[in-house]
């Protein structure tokens, strides 16, 4: 049974204190309080444990507990030292570097954390990578402790990005895809360095067809705006809205809207459901590569509204 468990970053003190002056803050500064308060949340089950890390304004690094031989690894180290008290934390000896792509809020903290901590194996599918030991390609694997990692290739974003996907063989309980910014939950990263077709092979054809209850840990805290700019494409969907209104509430305390699941994705992603005929009318387009790239295009320019 997977449960969440709450760990604070700050002292009770500390956080009451913090709490306080939020509610009576002015609401043009309540954003900022919120940031300051986003707490890590450990992800239990009995084959692996995920901390989710937050780091910068709104970027979140995972530290991945393998339960059988208490080896980790850590997605997109942006913040070591932040690594490094959370591997003292949990008593773990962290052996990987999982880097889904070379930008520097994910990729920059690589070349620090290897001279803190050397020896470890640094993964990544593109030469842009820092600190890169173990280049990856399309279905490269390796373990980290009992822990099966795949290698998903998943350009757009970049044209080197990978996503990591990970098992545990006889495992009952849910997978986990740390998707970077190929995948958010309610939205999908911007085509930087590639196009709609890479896109819609990435989250349909690659991620999409992974487990349904495959979880998903994404690189960034989008899922507010993502899910209003999904609200505007599609009205009317229910799943959208429930959403919404769940990660309005979970935000305002602070605590993280992820993991996703595959599953969920496609009943509230307009980038998601680009085979759907109500985002392609939307779109104004029938084919689904066509309204990928329309979507995004709009997406890019969308003024996300207030409420």
């Amino acid at each position: 049974m997977l449960f969440r468990s709450l760990v604070a970053s700050a002292c009770t003190l500390g956080v009451l204190g913090a709490a306080a002056t939020y509610k009576f803050a002015p609401a043009q500064i309540r954003s900022a309080l919120i940031h300051s308060e986003r707490k890590s949340v450990l992800v239990t089950q009995s084959d692996m444990k995920i901390e989710l890390l937050p780091a910068l304004t709104d970027n979140y690094m995972y530290l991945l507990i393998d339960e059988d031989t208490r080896e980790a690894a850590i997605v997109d180290p942006v913040e070591p030292v932040k690594v490094l008290d959370a591997i003292k934390k949990h008593r773990v000896k962290l052996t990987t570097v999982l880097t889904t792509h070379h930008h520097w809020d994910h990729a920059g903290g690589n070349e620090k954390l290897v001279k803190l901590a050397p020896g470890l194996k640094v993964y990544g599918g593109d030469d842009r990578v820092g600190a890169l030991t173990q280049k990856v390609s399309h279905y490269s694997t390796f373990k980290v402790g009992s822990l099966n990692v795949k290698c998903l290739f998943t350009p757009c974003h970049t044209s080197g990005h990978i996503c990591y996907f990970i098992t545990k063989d006889n495992s009952s309980e849910p997978p986990a895809v740390f998707t970077g910014d190929t995948l958010f939950i309610g939205g999908c990263g911007k085509f930087f360095e590639g196009t709609a077709d890479e896109m819609y092979k990435a989250l349909i054809e690659i991620i999409g067809r992974l487990p349904p209850e495959t979880r998903v840990y994404c690189g960034h805290e989008y899922t507010i705006n993502n899910l209003k700019f999904a609200r505007h494409v599609e009205p009317n969907n229910e799943a959208v809205r429930k959403k919404l209104a769940w990660a309005k509430e979970t935000y305002n305390n602070g605590e993280p809207t992820i993991p996703s699941t595959v599953a969920e994705e496609f009943t509230y992603n307009p980038f998601m459901r680009v085979r759907e005929k109500s985002v392609q009318d939307h779109a104004g387009k029938t084919n689904p590569i066509d309204t990928m790239g329309s979507i995004r295009k709009e997406k890019d320019g969308f003024r996300v509204p207030k409420d």
